[in-house]
């Protein structure tokens, strides 16, 4: 079927249907699901991409029992199985600004959840993942035939043996220079599926 093909000379298909208002210009018509669980879908996609490029599969505890995912990851040199497995906790957060300056950030966790992640010895290792994310959901990603940009950044941390110290909840640090990416959780799975910590 041939569609027409508009009038060179003629009235974009925006002119056609009238003006627009200002805020129709720059902001797109996002649904109503609450931020915070658009934020929780953001950081799943982020962990979904590191792990599709580190070669590691995911599931997902059901039901969910204060840990969100596992990974694993599957490699001929691991000496522990031939398939390593680690839990992963997701933490999203707008609060903290990007390039957090110094060599941590504070974070505050329940008490019952960092007693959950704190737990030492373990058969498998769990890790925090907390993303960075800036306020408005305009800036959360921009798309382009150069690439997928994702904003703006996860870290991950192993909280095994952390005291709590606080009465409801405790802050605990996250280093700045452990970005979660596709080589870091290769390295974490290397030093699992060698009998060692994350």
């Amino acid at each position: 079927m041939a569609l027409a093909q508009p009038d060179p000379g003629g009235p974009t298909r925006a002119e056609a249907l009238g003006p627009r208002l200002p805020q129709q210009l720059d902001t797109p018509l996002r649904g109503s699901l609450a931020t915070t669980a658009c934020m929780e879908t953001l950081q799943v996609g982020y962990l979904h991409a590191v792990a599709a490029a580190a070669g590691c599969s995911l599931s997902q505890p059901f039901p969910d029992n204060g840990i969100d995912w596992h990974v694993s990851h599957g490699a001929p040199a691991h000496t522990v199985d031939d398939e390593v497995t680690i839990k992963v906790q997701l933490k999203c957060t707008y609060q903290i600004p990007p390039h957090p300056a110094g060599g941590a950030f504070s974070f505050t966790l329940d008490n019952a959840h960092l007693v959950k992640l704190a737990r030492t010895p373990v058969s498998v290792h769990k890790i925090l993942v907390v993303m960075i994310v800036p306020r408005s959901q305009d800036d959360w990603l921009r798309a382009g035939p150069g690439g997928l940009d994702l904003r703006h950044c996860c870290y991950w941390t192993n909280l095994a043996g952390h005291a709590v110290t606080g009465r409801y909840r405790t802050t605990v640090r996250i280093p700045t220079s452990r970005i979660f990416d596709d080589r870091a959780l290769c390295d974490i799975m290397a030093r699992v599926g060698a009998g060692g910590r994350p």
